[in-house]
């Protein structure tokens, strides 16, 4: 199970990603633009601090480390994070809306106008709260993402001199800007000691700190057995190295019959120095509903429903999802 809450506060700006060269094609916008930063960069992180200070047996690590996120808190409440919200849940500032089982057809309890949700982020406490509750506690448990990209020019410097390259000496730099009384969240079975470190690909500094989780609620929440229902928390990505699935693809694993889902997101990542295989996962806050019962929690799932990449994703939070309760399914 997960112990410790890490926590990452940006000292400045951060990068998404690195814009393609300039040309007259791509004057603006942000091109392959990716944040917060995926579990494995912490994971990959944690490994290279204990390669230093070697407070845990490394085959300790390769054998129990667990991580998971990307989530988001307050300063002021890191314990109560946020996470994305279930899709079968509308939350829009004018009215909100729930998605229904019925005649094993998905319909809306409000039939008289379709919404677009205006928020994607709950907090943790409010998961089992409905789309009404919701609207009734004035959205104080949901929120917009606290981060804004800004795009600008970054030189690329001849090495021998100061002054721009003569060819592609100029590319779009996609920088992040988070609120200043918020953190990235993640989740792991080890802590970090609390500090400054370099964190993403561009190895900008954050102050990390890592404290035990100990949100009831939460951990309720973690150790409920999934029933039917169950929302993704985190990208799951299924199926083997060459094929990605919406599903497990286990024999093991119950038929999913029904989902409510948005496209499939690109997801890659370093692993030991090396770039990962490119896959496409199922996007957070995806919605599933199984023929059968599960009766068991996410951390009981076997690894074998999980892709390997030299270990097994399940090490990497793939597909960290909770329990739901869908109108409709029993």
């Amino acid at each position: 199970m997960f112990k410790y809450l890490i926590t990452i506060k940006p000292l400045g700006l951060m990068y998404g990603s690195a814009g393609a060269f300039l040309s007259p094609e791509n004057l603006v916008g942000r091109s392959g633009a990716k944040f917060p930063p995926e579990a494995a960069t912490l994971s990959g992180l944690i490994f290279s601090i204990n390669k230093t200070t070697e407070k845990f047996p490394q085959n300790e690590l390769n054998a129990n480390l667990f991580v998971a996120g990307p989530f988001w808190a307050k300063l002021e409440s890191k314990q109560n994070f946020y996470i994305p919200i279930p899709w079968n849940k509308i939350i829009a500032k004018k009215a909100v809306d729930e998605w229904q089982l019925k005649d094993s057809k998905w319909e809306l309890e409000n039939k008289s106008e379709k919404l677009e949700p205006d928020y994607r982020w709950q907090t943790i406490d409010s998961w089992v709260t409905s789309a009404k509750a919701i609207r009734i506690d004035k959205y104080k448990s949901v929120a917009e993402i606290p981060w804004k990209y800004v795009s600008f020019l970054h030189p690329k410097i001849k090495h021998s001199e100061r002054c721009v390259e003569d060819s592609d000496g100029l590319f779009l730099e996609n920088s992040v800007q988070m609120s200043e009384d918020t953190c990235l969240v993640y989740l792991s079975t080890y802590p970090i000691e609390n500090g400054w470190y370099r964190f993403g690909g561009e190895n900008h500094l954050v102050e990390i700190e890592s404290e035990e989780i100990k949100n009831k609620k939460f951990l309720n929440l973690m150790n409920q057995p999934i029933k039917r229902s169950f929302a993704l928390v985190t990208p799951g990505i299924w199926g083997s190295n060459r094929f990605s699935h919406r599903h497990p693809q286990h024999e093991s694993f119950p038929e999913t019959i029904e989902m409510l889902t948005d496209k499939p997101v690109a997801y890659r990542y370093r692993a030991k120095g090396n770039l990962g295989r490119g896959r496409y996962a199922v996007p957070s806050g995806s919605v599933y509903v199984l023929a059968e019962p599960l009766n068991k929690t996410w951390w009981e799932w076997d690894e074998a429903w999980f892709p390997k990449e030299g270990y097994s994703l399940k090490r990497l939070g793939c597909g960290l999802c909770l329990p739901i309760d869908i109108k409709g399914v029993a």
